[in-house]
C-alpha cells in the first residue's frame, strides 16, 4: 500500500547558536557547559559561536589575531595554543576560574 501526502515539505533553518548569544551572560554560561563539559572541541566550537555572536572582525581586532587566523584557531579540529584561546576569551570578555571540584 503506497501513501502519498499533499502536504507541502516541511523546510527547517540550520540552527545557530551564536542567534541565541544576546549578551555577556548568555555568552558566559555558554562557555561555561562547554568547559564543564571537558570536550577540547566542543569548546572550540562554543567559543566559535560566541566569536560569531559578537562579531568575528571585532573579536579578532580585540584578540591580535586575523580574522583568517581566529576562524583556523576556533575549528573544531585545530590545536591551538593556550595563549590563543586566552586571547580570544579576553577579547570576549571572559576570564577562566580555578574552582575546586565538588566530591561526594
Amino acid at each position: 500500500m503506497s501513501t502519498t501526502s499533499t502536504e507541502p515539505a516541511l523546510e527547517l533553518t540550520p540552527f545557530d547558536a551564536a542567534d541565541y548569544l544576546k549578551d555577556e551572560a548568555d555568552i558566559t554560561a555558554y562557555i561555561n557547559l562547554a568547559l564543564e563539559d571537558g570536550d577540547p572541541a566542543l569548546l572550540l566550537a562554543v567559543l566559535g559561536d560566541a566569536a560569531r555572536a559578537r562579531g568575528m572582525t571585532q573579536v579578532a581586532e580585540q584578540s591580535g589575531l586575523t580574522r583568517e587566523a581566529l576562524y583556523k584557531a576556533l575549528r573544531p579540529t585545530s590545536r591551538p595554543q593556550f595563549s590563543t584561546v586566552a586571547r580570544v576569551m579576553r577579547a570576549l570578555g571572559i576570564r577562566l576560574v580555578a574552582q575546586a571540584e565538588q566530591t561526594g
